[in-house]
């Protein structure tokens, strides 16, 4: 092998591996963007102590994180999944879609974001749950426990956005 081709195939494996490395260093952890005093201002009270979980699979990268309220049932949800290649976050959604019930899109969020709350899509009435793809990407934020749908609504959307700003 002359030496331009052996060269050639050391700066192609820098390449792919400087790539890998890059995409590695966008893996986020969604513990670390809503952190325990975030869901403790979330949920109006301290929260037990999480256990986050970070997974790389054969499908993509997982990162999820529940709190669970101290005082009462309420909890956030967090989970964030970055598809492989030749996996598609939409049809994550599009199955998600297809089992709830009733879901509304939310404008402005991602590509795609999806809502689905109360006894109408098949939840207790106190929970709502957030969808949102954007790229290779999908979020989902959930929580129960506020009486107020609006402004559980309000803070589901926030946290969303929270995370899209780290993607």
């Amino acid at each position: 092998m002359n030496r331009l081709a052996l060269g050639c195939l050391v700066l192609i494996g820098m390449a792919g591996w400087l790539t890998l490395a890059h995409a590695a260093d966008r893996r986020i952890d969604v513990s670390q963007i809503v952190d325990k005093k975030v869901a403790e201002s979330i949920l109006g009270e301290p929260v037990k102590t999480p256990t986050p979980r970070n997974v790389e699979g054969r499908e993509g990268y997982y990162s999820k994180c529940n709190y669970y309220g101290a005082r009462s049932a309420k909890t956030l949800i967090l989970r964030v999944y970055q598809a492989a290649a030749g996996f598609d976050p939409r049809k994550q959604l599009e199955t998600v879609e297809e089992n709830t019930g009733a879901m509304r899109a939310i404008p402005g969020l991602g590509e795609k974001a999806r809502l689905s709350s109360g006894v109408a899509a098949g939840l207790p009435p106190d929970v709502v749950m957030l969808y949102v793809v954007k790229g290779n990407t999908l979020i989902t934020v959930g929580l129960s426990g506020l009486e107020d749908e609006t402004a559980a609504t309000d803070k589901v959307k926030g946290l969303a956005q929270d995370i899209l700003a780290r993607l």
